[in-house]
Formats: C-alpha cells, structure tokens, sequence
C-alpha cells in the first residue's frame, strides 16, 4: 500500500483539466504519494470519472462542479492542490476567490503557480486566522541553500536515464514514472528526480523545480538530486525527468539536464500529431530525427527509445505509427501510457 506524505485532497483545474493547461491534474489524477485525491475542480467534466476522463479509465476519483460541492461530497480533505499549468504560471482570478474560500475552510493551499501566495498579505493573514499552510512549490530557495555544480555527478555509479521530449507538455514526467514503476516491478531499485512542481507534488523525493531556480545553481541542484539519490538510495536506475524541449523557443530545457545529470541514454517523448510548439502557432515542431540529432551531439550519449504520446489520434492508429516512428529512426517507439513499460524496460534491463 503506498504511504501517503502529507494526506487528502482536493485538486483545483476549472477549464484545463483534459488540456495541457492542466498537466499538473493530470499528474496527480495518475499518480501521487502525497496526497490521496478525493477528486478534481472542473465543472466541464462534472460527474464524470477522473481517470475515464483523462485516460480512458476510471480510477475513482470524481470530477466536482465547483469547490464548495467538492468539499460537501468527500470527507476529510486537508489540502486544496492548484492543479493549473498555464503559460508563464499566473493564478486567475477565479482561481484565487477559491483559494481564498478554501482557506476559509480550513484547507492547506499548495501551488506551484509563479503567483506566489505568501506575497498575498490578505490571503496570509487568513491563512494565520485559520491555522493553516499557503505552501509556494515554486519560491526559489535562499541562495545559501543552492549548490553550484561540483563534478561529483562523475561519482554516479548507477545507469542514469533522463526522459526529454519533443515539446513541452508532452508527457515527459509520465512517462519517467512510469519506468520508474516498471523497473521497480521488474525487480531494480530505481529513483525518480523531479524537475518540475508537479514531480514534487508527486512525491518525488529528489526533486527540484528548475524554472524558478537562479540560473547559475540549475545545473548544481540538478547533480546535487541525482548524486543524493545515488548515495543515499544506492539504485540500480536513476530517472531524470525533463523540462520543455530543447528547441523550444519559450521553454528551451534539457541543456542543463543533459550538461549536469550526464545521463547514460535518453528517452524521447513525442507526440507526432503535433506540428507547432504547444501555445506557440507559427513555431514548427523540427523533425524527430533532427531532434534525436541535436540531443547525440550536444550529450554525446544515444537516443535510446522513442516514447509515444496519443494525443489526436485513435488507439488503431497507435501501433501503426510507433511502426512507422521506429522505421524512421532504427529506435524501439512505443506508448508506456496505453501499452505498459515492459518493452522499454526490458531493453532499459540490457543496460543494467
């Protein structure tokens, strides 16, 4: 059974969830250690199934309205959980009339927008009135606190596998929990770094939020998470999860990624239907192979598996175009999401 960190919640994603706008639902609504999710905030999708939703398959876990019907319809909620990812973070103003109702109801409020709350004078001292918790996932950590990078990532012993993708918002944090779950089943130790906040609200022990950070300390907490993973968990695979893409001409992440965590091989996540950078009409996609390309020369390591993500398509054309993907690139491509891990953990396994 797993061993929920903090305890019951409520996940706020008013007119994302099912986008990219609400990735961070969606991450929560598919897996966390963190919380136990009691159901998600969008009145779009009301009295439906969260996981039939999203993937096609109930979970349990309802779709409310509104917060005030969420709150009446589970029992013991002790968090309300921003789960809205929208470009460049900032927090609607709809959004934040139920954040301020859900501190009136005695909820902890974690965000990881880049709105902080703790800026909020009005919100914090309600916070103080009702003895709860305003947690910013995003507030860059005193400067005392970072790390510069060292070169101790050399001491790493272990295979280390970092999932970058073609885009943002395309699956990449999925996708590296769910080898992160495939390797554990098969056996191997296997540790999850976080990148994003949606990692951290995940549970990921080793994780840090790379889109706050100052720019000197990104590389130096990147080695830091995967050198404590290393030395205090001694796994046999550590997971890197990656951010934007590294063409991407508003979330250009990877370089550091792939500069400081020094993985072994990459994992690809690409969603073919799309042609343009997500939010970005006019930006086009470069093709997969100049992208496999662009990832060997700057880390010198391979491209070791394409990972598929459905978007647009119908489940009869899945296979067909991993057929078509691995064709084009001579790389195992397959949907760890719709088809399970074990192909790419089994050639993960030849690695080992």
């Amino acid at each position: 059974m797993t061993k929920i960190i903090d305890g019951n919640a409520l996940v706020y994603c008013e007119g994302a969830f099912n986008t990219p706008n609400g990735k961070t639902a969606h991450g929560l609504v598919r897996f966390t250690e963190r919380y136990k999710v009691l159901g998600v905030i969008d009145s779009r999708y009301a009295g439906q199934d969260a996981g039939e939703v999203l993937d096609g398959k109930k979970n349990g876990i309802p779709v409310f309205a509104s917060f005030l019907e969420a709150l009446d319809q589970t029992d013991g909620a002790k968090y309300f959980v921003m789960g809205l990812a929208p470009d460049g973070g900032r927090l609607p103003d709809a959004a934040r009339a139920d954040v301020h109702a859900a501190v009136k109801k005695r909820l902890n409020v974690d965000s990881g927008l880049h709105d902080f709350m703790y800026k909020d004078a009005e919100l914090v001292a309600l916070a103080k009135t009702n003895g709860v918790k305003l947690r910013d996932i995003r507030r860059t950590p005193e400067r005392e606190e970072l790390h510069f990078f060292s070169g101790k990532i050399e001491e790493v012993s272990c295979l280390k596998l970092a999932v970058l993708g073609t885009d943002s918002a395309v699956g990449k944090r999925t996708t590296a929990w769910i080898i992160v779950h495939g390797l554990r089943q098969a056996g191997k130790k296997a540790e999850m770094i976080g990148t994003g906040q949606t990692g951290w609200m995940q549970g990921a022990k080793y994780s840090m939020v790379m889109d706050s950070l100052i720019n000197d300390f990104v590389s130096g907490e990147i080695e830091h998470a995967v050198h404590s993973a290393w030395k205090n968990e001694q796994p046999d695979a550590i997971v890197i999860e990656g951010q934007g893409s590294l063409m991407n001409p508003a979330y250009p992440g990877g370089f550091e990624i792939l500069a400081a965590g020094r993985p072994d091989f990459v994992i690809l996540q690409h969603a073919p239907r799309r042609l343009e950078y997500d939010g970005f009409p006019g930006y086009p996609i470069q093709p997969i192979r100049e992208q496999i390309a662009a990832i060997e020369m700057i880390s010198g390591k391979k491209v070791l598996a394409i990972t598929l993500n459905h978007e647009d398509m119908d489940k009869v054309d899945i296979a067909s175009e991993c057929v078509k993907i691995t064709a084009e690139t001579g790389l195992l491509c397959t949907d760890v999401l719709q088809d399970g891990p074990e192909a790419l953990v089994s050639l993960i396994m030849q690695q080992l």
